[in-house]
């Protein structure tokens, strides 16, 4: 007799074995309830931190639940295609089950999630543009060596150990709502899906997609898939009540937002779902608890200040200004003086005299300074201009 797996689907039942397969290992995620995002929606707003998890992501579960499915079928090792975190589930899941495991991820895998999976014991190969590409590889990988293959997202086993979030959450909050969650093959939202639906089919699943329109690289690259899955596909049609997208700079804004107010470090695929409330894509009503799936914390130190300093930027509390001053000495100390005294703090001076119209005795300094916001930024600006400085020149 055919299982529900075996059949494609995924029942209830398949969700409580994925979960007694990770027992031990997996970690129970905690709720955590965010003030500020409650009171900016209107409504009750907690987080999900499976960026907490082991690996960093919910992907452990999925990987567990799959070689335990495997039993001998996986003897000679596993294969997997990642952007990273599955990756790095797979090789934890592989060393807790003493099983060899090679991953593929894309050339241009974030280093940190690349060298995690080697830390973990996994033979890393680096291949192909995206995601896609990478799986084309790991799977002639799997056909020509023995090794088991185990797909990121588009395998009932997988979908049922995501699945174990949905049956966590149940317990963990009893009037919950609605869940957001980040969609990227779908893996993860089919089993927290077919989890509530089938203990509360009251409970709103909302998927929140990044928009990629225009540009093959993104922050949100751990959902940078172009499409579900055939199985994933079917199941988000059948049981997802909406989905929606959110761009590049809501997602930034989203993660500078968690690092600051929740004290969370979440990589853009695991902040979809905060970006969609901060920016207004979803609008809460009703008395309940929404959650919002904070799906995994591994995002590379480089690119993290990069938001930071984006996101200061965009607050008025990062000023780049280019200005001009007589080529005498002393010039540059009576600037600098002069933005002390206005209550700016100096992070970087660079000269500049080629590449820009100067006069023959004059040079110019590039400042990057730290004000207290628009208005500060403003006044500073202004008191450079009142000094009698040619028009400086905010460059960002």
């Amino acid at each position: 007799m055919q299982t529900d797996s075996a059949l494609g689907n995924v029942s209830i039942e398949d969700i409580e074995r994925a979960v007694a397969a990770g027992a031990g290992v997996v970690r129970e995620t905690p709720v955590l309830s965010s003030g500020t995002l409650t009171k900016r929606a209107g409504a009750v707003v907690a987080f999900k931190a499976e960026n907490l998890q082991r690996t960093g992501s919910f992907k452990l579960r999925g990987a567990l639940a799959k070689i335990a499915s495997l039993g001998e079928a996986c003897a000679q090792g596993v294969v997997c295609a990642s952007a990273g975190n599955h990756a790095q589930a797979v090789a934890y899941a592989a060393r807790a089950r003493n099983v060899p495991c090679e991953v593929f991820m894309p050339q241009a895998a974030a280093i940190a999630k690349a060298e995690a999976a080697t830390a973990l014991g996994a033979t890393v190969h680096l291949a192909g543009r995206g995601v896609e590409e990478s799986l084309v590889q790991a799977r002639a990988r799997a056909a020509n060596s023995g090794l088991a293959f185990v797909h990121p997202f588009d395998d009932p086993e997988v979908i049922a150990g995501q699945g174990g979030i949905g049956l966590e959450l149940l317990a963990q909050v009893p009037d919950l709502e609605r869940v957001i969650v980040p969609v990227g093959g779908g893996g993860l939202i089919s089993g927290v899906a077919t989890a509530l639906k089938g203990r509360r089919p009251e409970v709103k699943v909302i998927g929140v997609q990044v928009d990629r329109a225009g540009t093959a690289m993104t922050i949100a690259d751990g959902i940078a898939v172009k499409r579900p899955g055939e199985l994933t596909g079917a199941l988000i049609e059948r049981l997802v009540d909406e989905l929606l997208v959110v761009d590049e700079d809501d997602i930034a804004e989203a993660m500078v937002f968690l690092l600051e107010r929740a004290k969370l470090v979440v990589e853009g695929a695991g902040a979809v779902g905060v970006a969609a409330l901060l920016s207004g894509r979803i609008r809460l009503r009703g008395g309940g608890t929404t959650v919002v799936i904070l799906s995994g914390g591994n995002v590379d130190a480089g690119l993290l200040a990069e938001v930071a300093r984006r996101h200061e930027s965009v607050a008025g509390r990062r000023l780049v200004l280019l200005a001009r001053l007589p080529d005498r000495p002393g010039s540059l100390a009576q600037l600098l003086s002069l933005v002390a005294d206005a209550g700016a703090n100096l992070l970087d001076v660079q000269h500049i005299r080629e590449g820009i119209n100067l006069h023959v005795r004059e040079s110019a300094v590039q400042l990057v300074l730290e004000t207290r916001g628009h208005d500060h930024a403003l006044a500073v600006t202004d008191a450079i201009r009142v000094a009698g400085y040619p028009e400086p020149e905010v460059l960002r």
